[in-house]
């Protein structure tokens, strides 16, 4: 049995702490003590005497309404959030003009890697305009190259304002880059108290990310003091951490694994 522990490289936890050991391990996440459905839903104070009780009389609470969103235009004004359709052309607006497969995304398919798209904040005298232009910065990765490219387009114009490329630059990785992460880590050699640990919980076999909540979280090698190994070009290289979660089940602990998606190879700390 204790040979059969340290073969798992997964330890169970009790509470929500991730116990850290370099390798796997699943954690317990527990609610409040007055949360739930006996939980009284006011802070824990008791009601106030007297006061009616919804359903106390027998009669079933009036049905819920679902309320049909408002129709959203195709262009925001001021400060409104994105709307699907500026979303799509600032998109479109913003990839650059470049042959087929000269650049990359993380899957290493032809085409770059989106990251994100925001309303951009406009300066003093662009907002005193009688109507100020609708501006957004697009950001991508490409994986051909390991650069990270910000475009910012006029949606009112459908003009680029400007773009930018950058090498050695690390933004927040998307959660396509984490899925994909997380489809390496199952796959490799260093994955297995991944698999082992999925299979404990659940009784099933992990074959890929999709069973998995995971959100990734840049590491930039020598820039957070060690890169032992392969691990020497993260940073110029775009690696990733994971916090993955089996989906309405147990946290697995992986943070100790580092995964190059430029290389798609898979290493460890410690």
């Amino acid at each position: 049995m204790h040979h059969l522990m340290h073969r798992h490289l997964g330890k169970i936890v009790a509470g929500a702490a991730l116990a850290l050991t370099g390798t796997a391990a699943m954690a317990a996440i527990t609610l409040p003590s007055d949360a739930g459905a006996a939980g009284s839903g006011n802070g824990g104070r008791p009601a106030a005497a007297g006061a009616p009780v919804p359903g106390s009389d027998g009669a079933p609470p009036p049905p819920g309404v679902v309320e049909r969103a408002p129709a959203q235009g195709k262009r925001g004004t001021g400060r409104d959030p994105l709307t699907d359709d500026e979303l799509r052309r600032a998109q479109d607006l913003a990839l650059p003009r470049t042959r087929h497969g000269a650049v990359a995304d993380v899957t290493g398919k032809p085409g770059l890697e989106r990251l994100t798209t925001d309303l951009v904040e406009l300066t003093p005298a662009q907002a005193r305009l009688a109507d100020p232009p609708r501006l957004a910065r697009v950001s991508f990765y490409d994986y051909r190259s390991d650069s990270y490219l910000t475009t910012t387009v006029n949606l009112t114009t459908s003009a680029v304002e400007s773009a930018d490329t950058q090498h050695g630059v690390q933004p927040p990785p998307g959660h396509d880059e984490a899925v994909e992460a997380a489809r390496l880590l199952i796959a490799d050699p260093l994955g297995a108290g991944l698999r082992q640990d999925y299979r404990a919980a659940t009784g099933h076999d992990l074959t890929g990310p999709d069973p998995l909540s995971v959100t990734g979280f840049v590491y930039r090698g020598r820039a957070e003091g060690e890169a032992p190994g392969a691990l020497g070009d993260c940073g110029k290289h775009r690696c990733v951490r994971l916090f993955t979660k089996i989906k309405n089940g147990q946290w697995i602990d992986t943070r100790r694994f580092v995964i190059d998606l430029s290389a798609r190879t898979v290493a460890r700390l410690g």
